[in-house]
């Protein structure tokens, strides 16, 4: 019989079963309030210093930590979910997952900090398991760790006190701008719309220089979102308004244009869909509104999208339908034009904060400021450190046979160590070094080795202390650092930015009218003259009767954007679209969307940007509007290569759409082009800052099939910026800026230089012309150049105007460094 087991003596108050009442509340209270707390800090909101999460910062960190970088092999993912889940982030693989797919994804992020090995997902799927891809470090993540060596932020214990992790990233790139973030956190959310880092980074370097800058200052630089997945803008008040309070919101457009699918039929093709939109959603909302009687004209949709051709959705239109019409139903209808909540929600100081747009640079700022100050302190003390060292291993080479003595003659290290520093007047660590030094270092070419690096350590500290004793010097070395990251990972921008919805040349028609009814609008439309315009951003316009948006000197006139080529033609007439592959498409002046009558000078920001109007191949542009007919004046056009062609471009059969002006050689393409008579003077700028100038009677009207004559002889290497025409009226000015040809094009400012148009000596045709633009220090090419009436206006690449300098009557001299990069000036 088995036996009861004793009960243990227990004294009678700890049988007694304990029970706390707890206000239910109270209880409620509390733990929602640390649940709320920790959802907000810990896990949903980014921080405004390097716009990451915790859990991503936690793999950046993570692969950094394990070596991946960008030029050594990919590992699998599950490695490094694993590693950053059992030191850093105990909170279950698949969210470290999700988090690591979202920082390799090109679609979500403009600038990702993940090279994605595999299937990343799309936007309409889901990745592949994380045993199935692979992943390294892409190169922005590394500028978001550089430093972490040099005590430049602090550490925190992990999660459970036996590691230590970054607190903050160093960040030398603009992370929450530039990537955008969302999250839901507990009572409160996070959405910000990604950012150009080029733009970006010109805004935050004028704000390092110009502490008080105001919002207006900034919009100089940053004009608005650019999307990673291109797309249109349309309406900016809401952009405005989030860079101001922190809340607002716009509308994205798809970038459609209308092409001839069949030899019969019509269809929309649409090549970049608006933020966060995957093309099987918008094929299932067509087909949504097909049924329900919404959507009409519309007879098939197909994604013909392909990894060599990108996106790539037809939109096939019934016989009969207007096409452009059809359109605007779909922006209607389906997510062809969708909406984007900004509110950027951000921990500054560990709570959270609406920012505007003033507020988030100045944060990413200071905490640049305050990476740089603590590196600084950092390695001036190590190479203090260091000149201690070597100063003190001279002295005993200076006398080296002494101290073998000393070193010889005593019973231990710890002698030996006492010793040397009574008789040399060393320190421990200097004494410690000599007895850890290494005979072959007792030559004489060692001694000569440390008394060079005893000088540039000596120097090397004192531009330390510069820095760290000067404010204004800590500033340019936070802004040339910027600068050089603008350079490295920046790239143009995608996002096309419209003022109003403008647009597809029947803007705002309701409805799906027949071909009958979409033929009626526009005979509403009287042939009355009118400009057609080109604008440097790629949006093409044209203006009221009654506007007259040109000057009697010939300048154009132009909000926030410059105009590349102005045409004078009626409203029903036919222009050609010159490109630089030195093809011209026909283009109707009536699909042209009209610039609503202004008080000041007319914006193109709601134009029709040119690829929707023409068909352009991958690398082409539309260089200039020409007109077409018989006759038409002659266009001169000018290539890379300088060859120079006087054409009467439009002397083509009605049916033809498409035809050469110029048949240009292997590798080369056209520059500019513009209507030039006899009496106006032909101006070719080459890279390496000549300039030549030559009558327009030496240039004979040539054949559309003609390969043009020499225009200008260029040197070795060098290559035509340039190509203008100046008419005898002209108060022509020569605008040149200067720069490295190795940049990444739209990311260096360069130093420009304004100079009358009137002190260049004209030569003959054929020659190499006179210089324009000396070059300083690092620089080697001329990066941008205009030629044409003053007074001369730049812009950016998101059409923000930027300042040139005053004129400068030196033919050949330097120029004078730009607030931002510039992309066009007209």
């Amino acid at each position: 019989m088995a036996r009861r087991p004793a009960t243990p003596d227990l004294p009678p108050e700890d049988l007694v079963e304990k029970i706390v009442d707890v206000d239910v509340a109270t209880e409620m209270e509390g733990s929602f309030l640390e649940y709320a707390y920790s959802v907000i800090y810990s896990r949903a909101l980014p921080d405004a210093r390097d716009g990451l999460k915790p859990v991503q910062r936690r793999i950046v960190y993570q692969m950094a930590d394990m070596g991946l970088r960008p030029d050594r092999p990919y590992v699998k993912s599950a490695r490094v979910v694993g590693e950053v889940m059992g030191k850093l982030h105990p909170h279950g693989d698949s969210a470290i997952y999700d988090a690591m797919v979202r920082l390799a994804q090109p679609f979500s992020l403009r600038l990702p900090l993940v090279d994605g090995h595999g299937n990343f997902g799309s936007l309409d799927d889901g990745p592949a398991a994380s045993r199935y891809t692979e992943a390294r470090m892409a190169p922005a993540a590394v500028a978001m760790t550089q430093g972490l060596d040099e005590d430049v932020v602090d550490f925190v214990p992990n999660y459970d006190n036996k590691l230590q992790q970054p607190g903050v990233l160093p960040a030398a790139i603009p992370n929450l701008l530039v990537n955008g973030t969302s999250g839901i956190a507990v009572g409160m959310a996070t959405n910000m719309a990604p950012h150009n880092l080029v733009e970006v980074v010109a805004a935050a370097r004028h704000l390092v220089l110009h502490p008080d800058a105001t919002l207006e200052d900034l919009l100089r630089f940053v004009p608005g979102p650019d999307l990673p997945t291109g797309g249109k803008i349309v309406g900016l008040d809401g952009v405005r308004d989030a860079y101001r309070t922190g809340r607002g919101a716009f509308r994205t457009r798809a970038t459609a244009r209308v092409e001839n699918v069949t030899p019969r039929r019509k269809g929309i093709v649409v090549t970049e869909l608006p933020y966060m939109v995957g093309p099987e959603k918008v094929i299932e909302k067509i087909k949504e509104g097909v049924q329900n009687k919404k959507l009409s004209g519309i007879a098939d949709a197909v994604d013909l999208t392909d990894r060599q051709h990108g996106l790539r959705l037809v939109i096939e239109v019934k016989t009969g339908f207007h096409p452009e019409a059809v359109l605007e139903q779909l922006y209607r209808y389906t997510p062809l034009e969708d909406s984007f909540s900004i509110n950027n929600v951000a921990l500054v100081d560990g709570q959270p904060r609406t920012l505007g747009l003033v507020d988030l640079l100045r944060v990413w700022v200071d905490h640049r400021l305050e990476v740089v100050r603590r590196r600084t302190s950092y390695r001036l003390a190590k190479r203090q450190e260091r000149l201690h060292l070597v100063e003190g291993l001279l002295v005993a080479i200076l006398d080296i046979d002494e101290v073998i003595q000393v070193i010889r003659t005593s019973d231990d290290a710890e002698t030996a160590r006492t010793r040397l520093r009574s008789v040399f007047d060393l320190s421990e660590p200097q004494a410690e070094y000599i007895l850890e030094l290494r005979l072959r270092r007792l030559t004489r070419f060692s001694r000569l080795e440390l008394e060079r690096e005893r000088d540039e350590l000596v120097e090397e500290i004192a531009r330390l202390q510069a820095i760290l004793g000067d404010d204004a010097l800590l500033r340019t070395v936070v802004s040339d650092e910027m600068a050089e990251v603008a350079a490295t990972y920046g790239t143009p921008r995608r996002t096309v930015l419209l003022e109003h919805a403008g647009g597809t040349g029947l803007a705002g028609v309701a409805g799906a009218p027949t071909s009958a009814k979409a033929a009626a609008a526009p005979l509403e439309i009287p042939d009355t003259p009118c400009w057609a315009l080109l604008s440097a951003t790629g949006l093409l316009a044209r203006t009221a009767e009654d506007v007259e948006p040109v000057r009697g000197d010939g300048t154009v006139r132009s909000r926030h954007d410059v105009v590349a080529s102005a045409l004078a033609t009626t409203a029903r007439a036919e222009v050609g679209a010159l490109t630089n592959r030195g093809r011209v498409v026909r283009l109707s002046v009536l699909e042209l969307p009209t610039m609503p009558p202004t008080d000041g000078p007319p914006s193109l920001s709601g134009g029709l940007p040119v690829g929707e109007a023409v068909a352009l191949e991958t690398g082409e542009r539309v260089l200039a509007l020409v007109p077409l007919g018989a006759d038409a004046p002659p266009v001169a056009l000018a290539t890379v290569q300088g060859v120079v062609k006087r054409v009467v471009p439009g002397d083509v059969p009605a049916n033809r759409d498409t035809w050469e002006a110029i048949g240009l050689r292997d590798g080369d393409e056209v520059v500019a082009a513009a209507l030039a008579s006899d009496e106006d003077e032909l101006v070719l700028v080459s890279s390496d800052s000549s300039l030549l100038h030559f009558p327009a009677s030496q240039v004979r009207p040539q054949g559309r099939a003609a390969g043009g004559m020499a225009g200008i002889n260029l040197a070795a290497g060098a290559r035509v910026v340039e190509f203008a025409v100046v008419r005898p009226q002209d108060d022509a000015v020569v605008v040149t800026v200067s720069g490295t040809s190795t940049a990444l094009p739209g990311t260096q400012a360069g130093a420009a230089k304004v100079t009358p148009f009137s002190a260049y000596p004209g030569k003959g045709r054929a020659t190499g012309g006179v210089r324009s633009h000396r070059f300083l220090k690092g620089e080697d090419a001329l990066i941008l150049a205009h030629v044409g009436p003053a007074p001369a206006r730049a812009t950016g690449a998101g059409g923000q105007p930027v300042d040139l300098p005053p004129l400068d009557e030196r033919r050949d001299g330097s120029g004078v460094p730009l607030a931002a990069p510039v992309h066009a000036i007209g």
